[in-house]
Order: structure tokens, then C-alpha cells, then sequence
């Protein structure tokens, strides 16, 4: 009886093998207003792509994928957090969202792979075009912007690092290990011309002696590179100090001689670009991403990238971008402590920003970010320990946490982008640009309705 009454009811037909008479609608796949028609539509209609087409002056070959294709895929891929080129392949081959967008075509990995290396500048490039979409909209006011950086790793391992003292130690150690073996093998290689001839196979040193001698080249190269910074540096520091004084110079000798790099200089061999830095859940091998965010739809008003882990020289470089890329500058600017210096506050007030600029790390339970930073009377850090100690909770201060720190978790944490997938720093850059593009494009396109 239980049978007769579940075989009674009628359910809709599901036949996996029935054909589909008419071919589906691009605008079919997924429904009206999603996110997918608006990036393929921004990008083929508001988007000047012609940076990248004009690149394509070959008439002969094979038809490659459109390039506006290309940059939708891209930029869409990014805003759903699909960063490595195999796994937006993937998505072109399971995901009707991305079906929406290249029109069910599916690009190889190495396809997408080497787009984005072949015309990274260009990409970045759409950061400033999007950041202008958005002041269209009236999405951005320049009132209040909060200035942060965030340590996201490089593509290398910490691991694939050496210090300048372990390299003084380990090439002339290694320069004997392979000398020797060196010896071995060409007195190995005569004892088999004489038994074999010496137009036998046989003459070519051995591979471990090989791997030897690329690892001895790879030190070298990184201790002279080491050397050449520090040379850099110490002529730097020349011009600088080259001033008439009276005053005697005190103070312990420099542990270091001139022009020579500190024992615990690192250099990485798979990224020589990218830094050991301190973050959040220990040292990383990485980068230091600097953005600068309007307070009112959190949108990215400037963005850079660093190899320095310090945070105090991109606050006058960030006001210089958020000029170029907007046309004006912000009438408010938060940033933490690690931006604090007599320097950057001269900046700030050349420019008439009213800043909100942290002097010291704010303990929790109080009232203002002072900390316990002493100051000289007279001084602009001063007037701002005043300033910010004076306003307490009601500070214009407390906007940077609500601002800028969120973004930073949408990027990180919501979409997963915690590793750089090129290397060198201006790769990583016009990484991080496209990384900031996808993030005003969400921004924008939440602001449609």
C-alpha cells in the first residue's frame, strides 16, 4: 500500500541523457543581475582594454581567446577568490557563473598563466579606471581615509634564505667540497680516457659535483647582491652626513665596516625581492601591502607594495597616489603608529590633511592610541599625542579600525588571497593592484541597487 501511494505522485522528468534541441543563452546561465554579467558587461563596455589589444599586431597563427575575454576572466576570477590559473581553468569547465563570462569558453592554464604575465602592467593599470568608476557612483568622498599595511607572503619559503654570515662561511667551505670533487673527477676521467679512450662517453662531471657548483654560483650571486646594497646604502648615508660640524662623532665603532652588509642580512633564492617580516602568526618570507581606504563604501583610493617591513616611508607616497588616482586629496587620514614620525606629519600638514596618526600602540581598556611613547614638547608628534589623547573614545582615530582592517579581512580571509602567486617585486605589484581592482569592483557592484 506504502508503494501505491509514493508511485501515484508525479515528479517533473530527470533524464540526464535528453539532448538539448536548442543551444542555451549566455545571459540563461545564471540569473539577471549577477555578479558575473556585471564584471563580463564592465569590462567589455566601461573598461578602456586597449593597452592589452594593441600588443596583438600578428596577423599569422592560430586565433588566440579574446583579450577582453581574457580580462573579464581574470577580474572575475579574482572577485571570487580563484587566484592560481589551474583552478580558474577549472571553474571555465564546472562553474556557469564563468561559463557567463567567457561564453563557455575554457582557456588552458598556461593560457591564462602567461595573459597575466604577458600583460600584468596593463591589468594593474585597471586599478585607477575602476577607482573612477566608483567616484562616478559616488562611492568615494575623500573625507576620511584610513592608510594600513598588511604582511602577505611572497611565493618562496623562509627556508630558501641565507644570512651574509652563513654565506662568508659556507662559500669557501663549499668552494673546497666542490674543488675537491673536482679534482676526483678529472682525475677520474683521465684514468678512464686511458682505459677507454678519449672518445669515449665519460668526460662529463658527474651530477652531484654539478648541483655543487650551482649551489656555490647561487651563494656567490646573492653575496655580491647583498654587497652591492649595502654599498648603495653606505654611499647614501655619505652624501648625507657630508656636512660641515664641530661635533666630534661618540658612540660604540660600527660592528660592521664600511660598505659592508650586517651579518643578519638575508637574501632568498627563489625570491631575492622579498623580505623575512613580522606578522600576525609569526615571520613570514613576504611582502608588505600598503592601501588607502575612503571611510564611506570602503573603497581602495590607493594601493602599493613594498619589500620594507617598516610602514613609516609609504604614508608620503600613498598621499601622492591618492592625488594622482582621484584628482584631490583626503581632507582626514588614520593611520597606526607605524606611520608616526616628525616627518610624515610635516607631510600631512603641507598637504592640509588633518591627520589622526597613532603615537604609540593603544593598550586595550584606553581611551586614545598615545601608548606609553615619551614626546618633546613642541614637536608634531606632540600636538598629536595631544590631540588624540584629548578626544579620547571619541576620536576620529577609532574610524582606521572600522575602516581599513576590514577591507584587509575581505581580501585575506573572505577571499583567500594569503600568498602572491608571482615573483619580483613589480610582478607582486601589479599583483596586488589586480588583487585592490577586484575589490572596488565588488564595492561597485554592491552599489548598483
Amino acid at each position: 500500500m506504502w508503494f501505491l501511494c509514493c508511485m501515484a505522485k508525479t515528479f517533473k522528468s530527470w533524464d540526464v541523457d535528453q539532448l538539448v534541441l536548442l543551444p542555451p543563452s549566455i545571459q540563461e546561465l545564471v540569473p539577471a543581475g549577477h555578479l558575473a554579467h556585471f564584471v563580463r558587461d564592465l569590462v567589455r563596455d566601461s573598461l578602456d582594454v586597449s593597452a592589452v589589444l594593441k600588443t596583438y599586431d600578428e596577423d599569422r597563427g592560430f586565433p588566440p581567446y579574446d583579450p577582453t575575454m581574457m580580462v573579464a576572466l581574470l577580474l572575475y576570477a579574482y572577485s571570487q577568490g580563484l587566484y592560481a590559473s589551474r583552478r580558474i581553468t577549472k571553474a571555465c569547465q564546472e562553474r556557469v557563473d564563468v561559463m557567463a563570462v567567457t561564453a563557455r569558453q575554457s582557456p588552458d592554464f598556461r593560457t591564462i598563466s602567461d595573459f597575466r604575465k604577458r600583460h600584468l602592467t596593463a591589468l594593474g593599470g585597471l586599478f585607477t579606471q575602476v577607482l573612477q568608476l566608483c567616484q562616478k557612483a559616488g562611492l568615494v568622498s575623500l573625507g576620511h581615509v584610513a592608510l594600513d599595511g598588511t604582511k602577505i607572503r611572497a611565493n618562496a619559503s623562509k627556508h630558501k634564505a641565507m644570512s651574509y654570515s652563513r654565506m662568508k662561511t659556507a662559500e669557501p667551505a663549499l668552494a673546497t667540497e666542490v674543488a675537491q670533487w673536482l679534482a676526483k673527477a678529472a682525475a677520474s676521467d683521465a684514468r678512464e680516457d686511458e682505459a677507454y679512450g678519449v672518445d669515449r662517453r665519460g668526460d662529463e662531471l658527474p651530477e652531484w659535483v654539478l648541483n655543487k657548483q650551482h649551489r656555490l654560483e647561487r651563494i656567490r650571486a646573492a653575496k655580491a647582491a647583498l654587497e652591492a646594497d649595502a654599498q648603495n646604502d653606505a654611499g647614501a648615508k655619505k652624501r648625507k652626513d657630508d656636512h660641515p660640524s664641530d661635533c666630534s662623532r661618540r658612540g660604540r665603532p660600527a660592528k660592521n665596516p664600511p660598505s659592508t652588509p650586517p651579518d643578519r642580512a638575508q637574501r632568498n633564492f627563489t625570491d631575492p625581492d622579498s623580505r623575512i617580516m613580522k606578522a600576525r602568526d609569526g615571520f613570514i618570507q613576504g611582502y608588505n601591502a600598503q592601501a588607502a581606504v575612503d571611510a564611506d563604501h570602503q573603497i581602495i583610493v590607493a594601493q602599493g607594495l613594498t619589500h620594507q617591513a617598516s610602514d613609516a616611508s609609504q604614508l608620503t607616497p600613498m598621499l601622492a597616489h591618492i592625488k594622482a588616482n582621484t584628482g584631490r586629496q583626503a581632507r582626514e587620514l588614520s593611520a597606526d603608529a607605524g606611520y608616526c614620525s616628525e616627518q610624515n606629519l610635516t607631510a600631512l600638514h603641507r598637504r592640509h590633511i588633518r591627520g589622526y596618526v597613532a603615537t604609540g600602540r593603544q593598550r586595550h581598556g584606553t581611551a586614545s592610541a598615545t601608548g606609553a611613547r615619551k614626546t618633546v614638547p613642541g614637536t608634531r608628534v606632540h600636538a598629536m599625542k595631544v590631540r588624540l589623547k584629548r578626544a579620547g573614545h571619541r576620536s576620529r582615530y577609532r574610524l582606521r579600525k572600522q575602516v581599513v582592517e576590514p577591507v584587509f579581512g575581505q581580501i585575506k580571509q573572505a577571499r583567500g588571497f594569503r600568498q602572491f602567486l608571482l615573483r619580483g617585486l613589480s610582478q607582486v605589484s601589479g599583483e596586488w593592484s589586480l588583487v585592490c581592482s577586484a575589490h572596488n569592483v565588488l564595492k561597485l557592484a554592491g552599489a548598483r541597487g
